[in-house]
């Protein structure tokens, strides 16, 4: 029998009538190294090995910074008009909506919706190629490293896709607190035993590898692509200024939300970007110019495999929870416009009980099925058409650093904080976001530019 169900009926309420929120510091610091030690963390030993010795480095540590400038202009806007004490902004887009109005929320929507599909997209990419590495390295461990152990990574996507299609009936984000605090363990994991395999074999070198000009390239326009490209990788190792309110919706008050949130990412950012040093310098030290594009899966190191093997493992559970976490929001915003739309639909807002021999019984929508299933379907058919794991996050990360992370941040802490034209903080914000504008355009045009000639190879 169908009965219109509304799933926060079924849970505490806070006092605006939405889901209590019991999120803490340390649950907030759970879903920020789930959002940022992704599958970027695999390619920044790349990254510093295109830019250099004195580049690479200094490059993870600017944006590091920006990213923590960004986070403090943005935590604030969670409430409008005070930080504090005002109305809630459930949303990266409730924000902009309130603050610069309808106009810039579409553009906004457009670019953080389109990131979070290209990121479920990229995590379809990477969690098939650490499953491949699996195979190969034990393939290489039983016949030798020079055997033919080369696969096909389209069946790991195609199992992945369904794996993500049974999770995504998770109803909210509320409820991946749980998925959040493993993911966050596993790129533990898998980024210390990056850095762990890194420093061993500088150590069996007996020498640090690399130059300060970073690895050659046949012709100087191709080393200024790939500088390029490497700019881009870097930024969209940094890639959770889109759903920060989202993660700061969870926080319970008090002591104030954009306060928790701030400490919280001063913790999270201080420890993933340690881990990026340390897993793209010993990465590059280790390897040199011959740097894989992805650390644990360009099979640079093969033994020992089991070790090899548990950090792929680890990556592909992480990341397992990495795509829950970017796609929910969408998931939320697409679900709430539809029933806002048609009210009356019983496709859309009819939920059905259920009730498993040995399982608690829940609910099931039918529109919520259906979406959520085509949602994974394409993100699964486009990786697989597009499998360039390097372009795809350079490409990525280039689209979302300077709209999302840097220009909405900045002009809504212009509108809040009432910052007329040309006083010192202004001039400084906007010197700061044309700067970072161009970053992005370099990114964007490397990573295309690489994705070009892949495809064309």
């Amino acid at each position: 029998m169908a009965v219109k169900h509304e799933l926060e009926n079924s849970l505490l309420l806070d006092d605006d009538g939405r889901t209590r929120r019991t999120g803490t510091l340390w649950s907030c610091i759970a879903h920020i190294i789930t959002a940022v030690i992704g599958s970027g963390v695999l390619s920044l030993a790349w990254s510093v090995a295109q830019l250099g010795w004195i580049a690479g480095p200094v490059a993870i540590l600017c944006f590091a910074i920006v990213t923590y400038v960004s986070v403090v202009l943005l935590s604030d806007c969670y409430r409008y008009p005070d930080p504090v004490t005002g109305t809630r902004n459930y949303s990266y887009m409730d924000a902009v909506r309130v603050n610069l109005g309808k106009t810039q929320t579409c553009l906004c929507g457009l670019f953080q919706y389109l990131f979070m599909y290209g990121i479920c997209t990229a995590y379809v990419i990477t969690t098939s190629t650490s499953m491949s590495a699996i195979r190969r390295s034990y393939c290489y461990h039983e016949k030798g490293h020079n055997a033919p152990c080369e696969y096909v990574d389209t069946p790991y996507m195609l199992m992945f896709g369904a794996i993500q299609i049974v999770t995504s009936q998770i109803p909210d984000f509320h409820s991946i607190e749980w998925l959040s605090v493993l993911a966050a363990i596993m790129s533990f994991a898998y980024s210390l035993t990056g850095f762990g395999l890194g420093l061993a074999t500088v150590i069996e070198n007996g020498m640090i590898k690399g130059s300060i000009t970073g690895a050659p390239a046949a012709t100087r326009a191709k080393k200024l692509w790939l500088v390029f490209e490497a700019l881009g990788d870097i930024a969209y190792a940094y890639p959770y200024a889109l759903i920060l309110l989202e993660i700061q919706d969870t926080l319970k008050s008090p002591p104030p939300e954009n306060k928790t949130m701030k400490k919280a990412s001063m913790i999270a950012l201080f420890l993933t970007t340690l881990f990026y040093l340390f897993c793209g310098c010993f990465g590059y030290a280790a390897f040199g110019n011959s740097t894989p594009g992805n650390l644990l899966t360009g099979l640079g190191f093969y033994e020992p495999y089991w070790l090899i093997d548990f950090a792929n493992a680890c990556i592909v559970l992480h990341l397992v929870g990495g795509y829950q976490l970017f796609s929910q929001p969408v998931f939320t915003f697409v679900e709430r416009w539809s029933s806002k739309k048609f009210p009356n639909s019983g496709f859309l807002n009819n939920f059905y009980s259920i009730k498993l021999p040995l399982l608690p019984s829940f609910h099931i929508n039918i529109f919520r099925i259906c979406f959520r299933t085509a949602y994974v379907v394409s993100t699964t058919v486009i990786a697989t058409v597009f499998p360039y794991f390097n372009q795809v996050l350079g490409l990525l990360g280039a689209l979302n650093f300077w709209p999302l992370a840097i220009y909405f941040p900045v002009e809504m802490y212009f509108v809040q904080n009432k910052i007329e034209a040309w006083t010192r903080k202004w001039v400084v914000l906007r010197t700061f976001s044309f700067v970072c504008f161009l970053v992005s355009i370099v990114g964007l045009i490397g990573s295309i530019e690489g994705i070009v000639s892949a495809k064309s190879m």
